[in-house]
Order: C-alpha cells, then structure tokens, then sequence
C-alpha cells in the first residue's frame, strides 16, 4: 500500500482518522496506530510483517539493557544485530553474484542460493532502530519501557516505507505527549496534497518520459539528455513528495517531523546539495558515522577518507549493486575535492558557475543512481556525449516530449526552486485580503487533490522507486 493509491486515500486513511479521533487518549491513540501501521505494512508483505516485528522486539530488549548496563558492547551487539538483519535481507544475493563471479574466474563451482526478498522499508527502519539504540546509549533520550512505544516509533506509517528517518531523540516526548487540533491537522492535510501533486502529477509524468528513454537501446544525445533531465526532477518530486505526505500525515496525527529537502538544486556545491537533499539520511550519517570516524579533525587526508567511506555507506545502503557503489563514491569524491580546496562562489557570476558545475555533477551522478548496471551506465553517458550509434538521431527525442511533457518540465524547474513557498509564506500572512488569498490557495489545492485522484483512480503510471531501498 503506497500514498498515491486509492486504497490508501479512501479507506485506509479515513479509517486511521476515524480511529485516532474516537481514542480519547494518547496511550489509546498510540495502540491504535501501531495497529494501523502494522495493518498498511502487512497490507503489502505479509509474512514479513514478522522481520519488522523481530527487529522491534530485539531492539526493545537490548535498548532496555543499554539502560542498566551503559555498555559499548551492548550498544556493538544492537549494531550487528541491526546490520546483520539488513546485510542478510538486502545484500545476501548481491554479494553471493559477486562470490560467484570470482569462483567462475578461478575455475571453481558457483554457490547455489535461493533469492532473498527485499522487505519493503527495511533500510529505513533498521536505522531509526539504531537511531535508538544509539540515543539512549549516549543518553540523549530515555529508554521506553513500553513495548508498544518502541514498535510505535519503529513502525509509524507515515514514515515507514520512505522516510524520512525519525531520530528517536526527537520523537521521544510527541510518543507519550501530544495533542490534535483543526489548525494542525489542516496544514498537515495541506502539505500532504502539495506531495501527493509533486507525486502524481509531476514525478510520474516525467518519470514515464525518463523510463521510455532509459529503456532504449541507442537513444541520440538530445534523447539521452532529455531523458536524464526528466529524471532529475522526477526523483526529487517523488522523494520529496513522499516526504511531504510523511510529514503532512504526521502533522494530521500529532507529530512533528523534521523536513527532508531544502530545494537541492538551487545548491552551489556538492556539500551544499547534501545539506539540502534527504536530509535526514544525510544528517544520520554525519552523526552516526562520520563523526564518530573522526570527521574533519585530523587533517585533509583523513578527512578525504572518512567522506569517500561515508559515500559508499551511503551508496550501498541505496541499494545492493555496484552502480550504487559508484554513486555513492562519486559524490565522496567531488566533497573531498571540495574540501581541500574549497567551492566558495561570492559573486554572481561565480554562483551561476557554480551552480551550473552542481547540476551537471548531480545529472551525471543520476545517471548512475537510475541505470540497472554499470555498463548501462557507461552506455548512457556516451550517449549524452554524443557518442553513441545514434548519433544525430535525435527524432528520438521529439517522439517522448510532447506539450503535457513539456509544460510539466517548465512547472518543475520553476518549482525546483523556492518561488512557490515565497508565494504560500505570504499566504499565509494575516489580514483580511490575505484571507481571501488563502482560500483561493485551498482551493487550487483542492483541484490538485481532485486531478491526483483522477490520475490514480485512471490507472495511470505510477511507480514506487523505494522497493530497491
């Protein structure tokens, strides 16, 4: 069950409502979505529903010994268990292909082994689960004695499947302490349709001009460019869409997540784009693995270092295969470079130098991210250089772009960048006239709730690109 799906909007979601506004108590309202949250997640995995519930109940337990016994090892053994819960969910098959291409080389049998499934979320739970070992470790925040409390925290709907990763530390108190009011609940209905639109009517549309031109054999280079520029903005409105209905659903129920993008394309360097861009995976890392690494504060060299095994992490926890690993490097490299000798651009024209220098890296670097593998990658890189077999071919590309497709581009640069919230920041101004306005605004949102529902209720493309992570 994903958001932008009709089951989801019109019976799971009323149904969750309906539930959490008839519990009169938070403890009541908490067993209530755990309960909700276990239903949506079973809804699509079925028996799988048991790893997450593993993964609860383990790190309930350890957490609670963490408490009594402030042990590194302790916090080590949750860590491994954490780990070894997604290495052997999300790896196992990737690193038995590669087992066996060294066996192949040497002569020597290939090992047989069934394929593994990938549950749905387990990147993201397994992190927050560490998050909380993590917090109470370091006791940022205190342990729950409640078993329901954990698994809520894990578990939570909204945030299950695409993020972003809740720090426990900052979730601790809205568990045992929160309140619903119409004000809140109302914006939070709001920021969950302006993601469902950048979801459904944005993402999806250039994501289907993406998946067309990918899947060609030899695309020109117009093509090929095309192609790379619709998926730039198709996976920035799709993950931040996402988070946007995580965040609005969140709001709706009490909770107060914090934001996950921060417009990434308007950045002037690597370092700035990651500021900006999934946030919350990217602040993880900093917190949990870079800095405990030792960060910046032993020199360039080590510094470099401790970035490109950063990167990889990262790369790797995108998902299991080697282009991931390349992406994640790639971006490792261009931050290390940025580090040692600096990406400060003060005058406009260096901004503009600059920003076209982090567009261009982050294009290429998409190019990586999105290929099945690394030769496809290789392929379609020559291919924006020009140097394909279809050179001068480009009739390809005026087949996949059409007035729909061209006017969705146009809408997704312009709101790429922060124009639209300096719009809705006034909006949101008091007065009479600003009243006015403010209707006029929930009701485009309105219309942008209907048209959503229209496309997904049509049948139309609609992919969900997290099943990999």
């Amino acid at each position: 069950m994903v958001f932008s799906s009709s089951i989801f909007l019109f019976a799971f979601l009323p149904l969750s409502l309906a539930g959490y506004l008839l519990a009169k108590t938070t403890r009541l309202r908490n067993v209530w979505l755990l309960v909700a949250s276990l239903v949506f997640y079973a809804w699509g995995e079925s028996f799988y529903v048991l790893v997450l519930l593993a993964s609860i109940l383990a790190n309930w337990l350890i957490a609670l010994v963490l408490d009594r016994h402030r042990s590194l090892g302790w916090l080590s053994f949750g860590v491994v268990i954490n780990l070894g819960l997604l290495g052997f969910y999300k790896y196992a098959n990737f690193i038995v292909d590669n087992v066996n291409v060294v066996l192949q080389f040497s002569g020597l049998p290939a090992l047989i082994a069934e394929p593994v499934h990938l549950p749905l979320g387990i990147s993201f739970f397994t992190f927050q689960a560490i998050s909380y070992l993590v917090d109470v470790y370091r006791r940022d925040a205190a342990v729950q004695r409640r078993i329901t409390d954990v698994a809520l925290y894990i578990s939570l709907f909204p945030q299950l499947i695409a993020g972003p990763i809740v720090r426990y530390a900052s979730i601790e108190k809205q568990i045992s302490q929160r309140s619903f009011d119409l004000a809140n609940f109302a914006a939070g209905a709001r920021r969950f349709t302006v993601g469902l639109a950048k979801k459904v009517l944005i993402a999806n549309v250039l994501g289907e001009t993406a998946d067309n031109i990918f899947g060609l054999d030899s695309p020109g280079a117009s093509a090929a460019w095309l192609g790379i520029v619709c998926y730039t903005l198709q996976i920035y409105f799709d993950f931040s869409g996402y988070s946007d209905m995580a965040i609005g659903l969140g709001r709706m129920f009490g909770f107060r997540f914090n934001e996950n993008f921060n417009y990434p394309y308007i950045a002037t360097s690597i370092r700035d784009f990651w500021r900006r861009w999934h946030i919350s995976l990217s602040s993880w890392f900093r917190d949990y693995v870079y800095i405990p690494l030792g960060g910046s504060r032993h020199g360039a060299t080590r510094t470099a270092i401790n970035l490109l095994l950063v990167f990889l992490l990262c790369g790797l926890w995108h998902g299991a295969s080697w282009s991931f690993v390349v992406w994640g490097l790639f971006h490792g490299t261009f931050l290390s470079l940025e580090r040692l000798f600096g990406c400060a651009a003060r005058t406009l024209p260096l901004r503009v130098l600059a920003h076209a220098y982090v567009i261009l890296t982050v294009m290429v670097g998409w190019v990586f991210f999105r290929a099945t593998t690394l030769g496809d990658a290789t392929e379609y890189l020559m291919a924006m250089a020009g140097l394909s077999s279809a050179v001068g071919y480009d009739a390809l590309a005026q087949s996949h772009i059409n007035t729909r497709v061209l006017l969705t581009l146009i809408v997704g640069v312009v709101l790429a960048t922060p124009v639209a919230r300096a719009v809705l920041t006034t909006l949101d101004a008091p007065g009479a006239k600003i009243a006015t306005l403010s209707l006029a605004r929930d009701t485009v949102l309105v219309g942008l709730f209907i048209l959503s529902a229209m496309s997904i209720a049509a049948g139309t493309y609609n992919p969900f690109i997290y099943f990999r992570f």
